[in-house]
């Protein structure tokens, strides 16, 4: 990759001209782009390329997008960040895709400047998160350290899956501050105007049951009855 190049996008769609088109307005932009056209292939790629980003279809043929951006997240060395393209109305993929962690989605059709768009804020964000060294956030028995992505209560650390850390994180930054649903939404899994916002109720439950001494009546993830929910610290 030479000095002007932003990044590494690894593109993977079974359509030759949605790819061919999606990786040349991503080289207009001054990224360094390769494309694969099934999953297996998209895994080999990414294992010796070590991409940036991987804009990624959900409906591949054998090995679907779901699986292989499971198998990407267990590949060694810095995480990758994933765009999946979706078909329009299949909102189960798109949930699905949270749930493992996806960065952002498109729905098909898209406009290809919007793509560039939205990998452009992915990787804006991801650097970030890289920036540096958090020092731990330190509220009564809880511990939150942004480095480790550890948390302790009472000293003992209690295991929280990614999503569960990011949102507690994200709330913890943002004392006494009041977000909606649909905002966690989109500063915490990243997918803006996202129709089904259950899935942060559920978290919060679980986020609850992990760190609260009375997850009935919580001390730190507060519900705001009406609005959303706040970080008391």
């Amino acid at each position: 990759m030479n000095e002007h190049q932003r990044g590494r996008v690894l593109v993977v769609d079974d359509e030759p001209t949605i790819a061919e088109i999606v990786g040349r307005y991503l080289e207009r932009a001054n990224y360094e782009t390769q494309i694969a056209g099934d999953g297996h292939a998209a895994l080999a790629r990414a294992s010796l390329w070590h991409p940036d980003l991987v804009v990624l279809d959900v409906m591949l043929p054998g090995l679907d997008g779901l699986e292989v951006m499971r198998q990407l997240r267990e590949i060694g060395g810095p995480r990758v960040a994933i765009i999946l393209l979706t078909a329009k109305g299949e909102e189960s993929d798109r949930i699905d895709g949270l749930r493992l962690g996806a960065d952002d989605y498109v729905v098909k059709p898209f406009s290809p400047a919007e793509l560039v768009a939205r990998v452009d804020a992915v990787l804006r964000r991801n650097e970030v998160d890289e920036a540096g060294p958090e020092p731990p956030l330190r509220f009564d028995e809880l511990e939150i350290d942004p480095t480790s992505r550890r948390v302790l209560v009472d000293g003992e650390e209690v295991l929280l899956t990614q999503r569960e850390f990011d949102l507690l994180l994200f709330l913890a930054r943002h004392p006494l501050q009041v977000f909606t649903r649909d905002q966690l939404m989109e500063q915490v899994w990243r997918f803006a105007f996202y129709s089904d916002t259950s899935t942060v109720t559920v978290h919060i439950r679980r986020l609850r049951a992990k760190i609260e001494r009375e997850p009935a009546r919580p001390r730190f993830v507060e519900t705001v009855w009406g609005v959303g929910y706040r970080f008391r610290p």
